[in-house]
């Protein structure tokens, strides 16, 4: 799940995005209005928390532009003000929910994780399968042919990374970006270890690999039927 915090006050920012990406969000800030628009036309975001006293372009500006542009996005309001009629006018203008500062973090998530399960629907799947891999989204467990796989946090959101676009090649910039919420680095080992865990965790001891390594573009989970 990748984020859009829009919050000029850097301690804030700075807090959020470090708990929010402890519980395996990648997030991306922006720290005005202008910026923030930026990156709302360039990803389409999972959720944007959205604070309203921003320089540069006004937050409720943004948050009109962002709506105009995405009517699915959920959008949750950050701010100091909490008069009624304000709220109002914010949720008329297109916002899902509204948090007052200050705030516990416990509450940003539970709004943050109760706003992505309204997006996702009453319907929407709680288990991934590919072949005889089977994730649990809710317990976040996996299991194949039946036997649990001993992971951490971080190689199960690598693994539901790739298990959600399965038979689609997955490259080393998309996995940096959405897995560690880094900039591609050419020069880094860090995909290639935990891809090297995640196979001896997933393949070893079974008859065929769903990992595969596409040679020059990335990986793909896929059951081909061959070994």
């Amino acid at each position: 799940m990748r984020m859009l915090l829009v919050e000029d006050e850097k301690k804030v920012s700075e807090l959020v995005a470090r708990a929010l990406r402890q519980e395996s969000y990648a997030v991306d800030v922006a720290d005005d209005g202008t910026s923030g628009w930026e990156l709302a036309q360039a990803y389409d975001y999972d959720l944007i928390i959205l604070d309203l006293m921003l320089p540069g372009l006004p937050g409720q500006e943004l948050l009109r532009r962002i709506r105009r542009r995405n009517t699915q996005v959920p959008i949750l309001i950050l701010t100091a003000r909490d008069a009624t009629e304000e709220k109002v006018q914010n949720f008329e203008a297109g916002a899902d929910d509204y948090l007052t500062k200050p705030f516990a973090f416990a509450e940003l998530l539970a709004r943050v994780e109760a706003l992505l399960r309204r997006k996702s629907g009453p319907q929407a799947t709680t288990t991934l399968k590919v072949g005889d891999l089977e994730l649990d989204l809710l317990g976040r467990r996996a299991r194949r042919a039946g036997r649990e796989i001993d992971l951490t946090s971080k190689e199960f959101t690598l693994l539901e990374f790739l298990v959600r676009r399965a038979g689609q090649v997955v490259t080393r910039t998309m996995l940096l970006e959405g897995v560690w919420d880094l900039q591609f680095d050419p020069q880094t080992n860090l995909i290639d270890v935990h891809i090297s865990r995640l196979r001896q965790a997933v393949d070893r001891g079974f008859d065929r690999a769903l990992i595969h390594t596409v040679r020059g573009a990335g990986y793909v989970v896929r059951d081909d039927g061959t070994s």
